[in-house]
């Protein structure tokens, strides 16, 4: 039988350890009225496998899926791990998802960018579990728009101009070089082990 160590289920290992919490919000201007927004969310599903075994002396836990048979070692900071019993289904995912909003207000020329990051783990007593997340959020000046392209040109707080697309042409029916977008990009990666259905 095929075993192999992927890289995938070391993301894994990374997902169902410790956990911290990070908070941070770009606040808008009081005047600042959103005319609307564009969103992408996709989820793509990173590896998802059985428990066929576990080896309680070494701690390697071994998932079987349609490729083949895949360990790791689980060491002490993986939480809940006496939770872990063969049958159980591990699932990894990954989201990405990118939300524009045109913003009617005069610029000041303040320009923003926020990073936060958060981490959530099982409690006690549950199967491992671990979501990773990252979002940023950045504030910046619409310095041209191509109605007839459907184009807007803006530029961050890096003093660098991007050009984006916007899909829907009526979103630039009001909209004026002077004026803000926000544009929020968030991913997070999800590893859960869940118990069989039949349990």
């Amino acid at each position: 039988m095929k075993t192999k160590f992927t890289r995938t289920t070391l993301v894994a290992i990374v997902l169902l350890s410790s956990s911290a919490l990070v908070i941070a919000q770009v606040p808008l201007k009081a005047n600042a009225v959103v005319v609307d927004a564009a969103m992408t969310d996709n989820i793509f599903q990173l590896y998802e496998g059985t428990v066929s075994k576990i080896d309680q002396k070494t701690r390697t836990i071994f998932f079987q899926n349609s490729d083949g048979e895949t360990k790791f070692i689980a060491g002490p900071e993986i939480k809940n791990y006496d939770q872990i019993k063969k049958g159980d289904h591990l699932n990894v995912t990954y989201e990405l998802a990118v939300a524009i909003e045109l913003i009617k207000t005069k610029s000041d020329g303040v320009r923003s960018k926020v990073e936060t990051s958060s981490e959530a783990t099982a409690a006690i007593g549950e199967k491992p579990t671990r979501t990773v997340s990252n979002t940023t959020t950045i504030i910046a000046d619409i310095v041209n728009v191509d109605r007839s392209k459907k184009l807007v040109s803006v530029k961050g707080p890096s003093g660098k101009i991007t050009v984006v697309t916007v899909k829907n042409p009526q979103l630039l029916a009001n909209v004026k070089v002077g004026e803000q977008v926000k544009v929020t990009y968030f991913d997070a990666m999800a590893a859960t082990i869940t118990a069989p259905k039949y349990r």
